[in-house]
């Protein structure tokens, strides 16, 4: 197998670690036994556990970080604001469809999950709150929009459902499908747009 390659594996092999048994389950012997590989083919490739964890952990945040700017956009452009805010509901909510592990790790942290992690995730979640604002601000400026609504507030219930979602679909994707989101973002985009008339 190539180097990159085995890299890879091994660390979907200790991300299936992690998931199945906690950061308590991970060790150099969890992860070679999980690949079906030897501990020096793992040393071969990461020098200890916290290496292999660090590449994992930064593996992880920029697939999140990738997909979540795809979700939150930095110019909404000449969109409509509803459809700005169903879409990005409909996109997030694909995302974690897309890469459940890696979206369990953060909406539904294993047990012991280490302090840094921890601070990686709320940290993330800080600047995701602030662009959601943005938007939120965005949209509120256009013409036909309530007024009177804090849109730092409105910001954080967003960010709020959003993972709440999140978490509901990764538990129970069968009951709280991405499209039931979706759905529900337009039907509540439709109550502000018939507050304003």
């Amino acid at each position: 197998m190539p180097p990159e390659e085995r890299r890879q594996q091994l660390l979907d092999a200790a991300l299936g670690v992690i998931l199945e048994q906690g950061y308590a389950g991970v060790s150099i012997e969890a992860i070679a036994r999980s690949a079906g590989v030897t501990r020096p083919v793992v040393y071969d490739h990461f020098r200890n556990l916290g290496l292999l964890l660090e590449a994992l952990f930064d593996r992880e945040e920029h697939t999140a970080l990738a997909q979540l700017a795809e979700v939150v956009p930095t110019d909404p452009g000449v969109q409509d604001p509803g459809e700005a805010l169903a879409s990005g509901a409909g996109r997030f909510l694909d995302a974690v469809a897309s890469r459940p592990a890696t979206w369990r790790l953060i909406l539904l942290p294993p047990e012991g999950t280490p302090e840094m992690v921890r601070q990686h995730v709320e940290a993330n979640r800080t600047r995701t709150l602030a662009q959601i604002e943005l938007v939120v601000r965005w949209a509120f400026d256009q013409p036909g929009w309530p007024s009177g609504i804090d849109p730092e507030l409105a910001a954080r219930a967003i960010r709020a459902v959003g993972e709440e979602a999140g978490r509901t679909l990764l538990i129970d994707p069968e009951r709280y499908s991405p499209e039931r989101y979706e759905q529900f973002v337009v039907a509540m985009v439709g109550v502000l747009g018939a507050s304003r008339r």
